[in-house]
């Protein structure tokens, strides 16, 4: 893909802001909150070890959602850093009180296009894993072009990586899955840990939307790859 066929192609949106309304307690967590526990967007590189005062391995989480599973990892291990990526706003909301009533120091948000914060804000070989829990599959194939797990999307992501860095990505949408685990074997930088689809990691919660799949009787397909040295 040429320069000007990525640009464009990295213009369209993985997401749709939707405008859900918040609750009074998120809406207050929001005010009173943000300020302390959200990183502004910007065009500059983050500095990991300004921001949590530690040197601690970073880990990111695009698209948290309501953020229950993202509070919930960053409590049971505090000796790595979470910086979790969302755009609907009542989820930030939520997560901002699960950080305050938990004391969570190590989870910080950023309220923005993930791809745009990667792009902008993360120095590349910097991260030690994303987690990407069931993304929007945009399961109509005139939107199969949003979906975020695809080149060039996927090779952004893992020139993130530090070396032996993960991507743990879980989706209960079958087709999404078989084109997501294509797409990130074809990534370069990438090594699928496992065969094919990976076992499920114990220390994952469970979601909301895993347990809405698992009740429709969708297979719950987990995908695990590790960035290898540049060839």
């Amino acid at each position: 893909m040429n320069t000007e066929q990525d640009s464009a192609f990295r213009a369209i949106k993985t997401f749709v802001l939707r405008t859900g309304r918040m609750t009074d307690a998120q809406q207050q967590n929001y005010t009173d909150l943000s300020g302390r526990w959200c990183i502004p967007f910007s065009d500059q590189y983050l500095n990991f070890a300004d921001i949590f005062e530690n040197t601690n391995p970073v880990v990111i989480e695009i698209g948290f959602g309501m953020g229950a599973a993202t509070a919930v990892i960053a409590q049971q291990n505090p000796q790595i850093n979470y910086i979790g990526i969302e755009v609907h706003r009542p989820g930030v909301g939520r997560l901002l009180g699960e950080i305050e009533r938990n004391n969570l120091s190590n989870l910080f948000i950023i309220e923005h296009d993930a791809l745009e914060v990667l792009e902008y804000m993360i120095p590349d070989n910097s991260v030690s894993g994303f987690h990407i829990f069931f993304p929007d599959p945009w399961p109509k194939k005139r939107h199969h072009k949003r979906r975020l797990l695809q080149r060039p999307r996927t090779d952004l992501i893992a020139r993130k990586l530090e070396k032996d860095g993960y991507i743990y990505a879980v989706t209960d949408w079958e087709p999404y899955a078989e084109f997501a685990l294509e797409q990130l074997t074809q990534t370069p930088l990438l090594e699928n840990r496992y065969s094919g689809f990976a076992e499920k990691q114990e220390w994952r919660p469970e979601t909301k939307f895993e347990r809405k799949g698992l009740q429709a009787e969708r297979v719950i397909r987990e995908m695990y790859f590790i960035r290898k040295d540049a060839e």
